[in-house]
């Protein structure tokens, strides 16, 4: 049974079509098209059968695997970036204690190659100095630049600690089936793989391995992971009509309010567990339908927080955005605001009322106000923050996206604007191969670097 619902009541006064009417027959030909297209390797829809195509022989060698590291290591480092770490980390922030472990056997989760900054993973090696630790290293190809850096310097520090041999045990990496730097490696060295299927893009893939070691490492449940995708696949086939399929409902609401001119998407969450799910989402979105021009930019908020920094623009500022906001009913603790005799603060109308209640007439105050102010709101309700509702939202948005995508008319598959920077950046570090028109600014790196300005 589907437990992610969407109510789309505060955004319809805003669109003045039936919106099953105008695209019922195009979204349902889409998702046809996709449903038909799943054989094509090229086509990258690896992911829409998936969570029922999974293979058990495949779920128990990863389950028995990440048992195995829970049992020997206190700590992790899962290496990627992009698809290769959100969907993990989205899952296991959203499923782990914000601060004191509850299970003494779940290691310490550390994430590295996410980006090129210094001092991180400076700090994090000397952090993991006194650790016994082991390493998911997720790439296709081994030779994206920032988990490849992060890899080698972890690589060399395992080493150092424990010897090549055993490093190599220590090691798991999520890789192509046959081809890249990283299969090379793991072939020499006989190093633990698991293969990155090859018609699954890096955003679509947090139900194949490059997802579910991590998660399964970190103590969660990937089998109810699985079983909610797989429900909302069932919600969402081309045989459910269109005012049954939620992606559907979405993607047409998206697409309808961004030929209104609203050309920016808030994504809010209620619930900070839910922080890194908003992050994947980004991604998602932003790497699917942001080329030739198009596209609705993804952008983020935490409320209650950001209603002291960004509500203020969202209620006055230019109206070319809408919100969508997923609504956690229930929590898993409950705690009360105390009575106070004195009651200086004026908060004593508050006693006894659980912090959650607070925070669900927070969520409705600011839906009232901000659709007072012209600005459309889209709600995601889950009933409950747990692996098998977090499936049932994963699977949503990749639908979604994927019909999005098609209907702005761009191929949400691919992602060709990432490159030009590498080029840049390959270039000024003087890659071999690599060649940039960007002469002066060559110059001022020069220069830059012989002040020791930078470096």
């Amino acid at each position: 049974m589907s437990q992610v619902h969407i109510n789309t009541q505060d955004a319809k006064p805003f669109v003045d079509t039936d919106l099953a009417e105008k695209y019922s027959s195009q979204v349902n030909e889409i998702i046809k098209d996709m449903e038909q297209s799943t054989d094509d390797p090229g086509s990258f829809l690896g992911w829409l059968n998936l969570p029922e195509e999974i293979d058990n022989e495949l779920l128990e060698n990863i389950e028995t695997t990440a048992r195995a590291f829970r049992d020997k290591y206190d700590s992790v480092v899962f290496i990627g970036i992009g698809g290769s770490y959100l969907g993990a980390k989205a899952v296991i922030h959203a499923l782990s204690p914000f601060f004191k472990k509850k299970d003494k056997n779940i290691p310490d989760i550390y994430y590295a190659g996410h980006n090129l900054d210094e001092d991180y993973h400076y700090e994090l090696l000397e952090e993991l100095e006194d650790k016994d630790y082991g390493v998911v290293v997720i790439s296709k190809s081994g030779t994206t630049t920032e988990p490849g850096i992060a890899f080698r310097i972890l690589k060399q520090h395992l080493e150092r600690k424990v010897g090549k041999e055993e490093a190599a045990k220590r090691i798991i990496a999520i890789t192509d089936k046959e081809k890249g730097a990283l299969r090379t490696l793991a072939n020499q060295e006989g190093i633990k793989t698991f293969v990155i299927p090859d018609d699954v893009g890096g955003r679509y893939s947090v139900l194949t391995p490059v997802g579910l070691v991590p998660i399964a490492i970190a103590g969660i449940n990937i089998r109810d992971l699985i079983e909610g995708a797989e429900n909302m696949r069932h919600t969402t086939t081309s045989d459910i009509e269109f005012e049954k399929n939620p992606a559907a409902i979405y993607a047409a609401l998206r697409n309808e309010l961004y030929k209104q001119g609203k050309s920016v998407e808030i994504l809010g969450i209620y619930n900070s567990k839910l922080r890194y799910v908003t992050e994947w989402w980004k991604q998602l979105f932003g790497e699917s339908e942001g080329k030739e021009g198009k596209g609705i930019f993804p952008a983020t908020v935490e409320f209650t927080t950001d209603l002291h920094s960004l509500g203020q623009y969202i209620q006055e500022g230019q109206k070319m955005h809408f919100e969508t906001i997923i609504s956690l009913y229930s929590t898993e603790n409950c705690l009360t605001v105390p009575s106070n005799e004195e009651d200086l603060d004026n908060l004593n109308y508050l006693s006894e009322k659980r912090i959650h209640e607070i925070n669900i007439m927070a969520e409705a105050g600011t839906r009232l106000a901000h659709t007072d102010g012209d600005v459309p709101n889209i709600c995601l309700a889950l009933p409950a923050n747990n692996a098998y509702n977090l499936g049932q939202l994963i699977y949503f948005f990749e639908k979604a996206c994927a019909i999005s995508g098609k209907l702005l008319g761009v191929n949400p598959f691919n992602q060709p604007g990432v490159e030009s920077y590498k080029n840049n950046m390959f270039a000024l570090l003087q890659k071999p191969g690599y060649e940039t028109d960007s002469e002066k600014y060559l110059d001022i790196i020069n220069e830059q670097r012989k002040d020791n300005k930078f470096f």
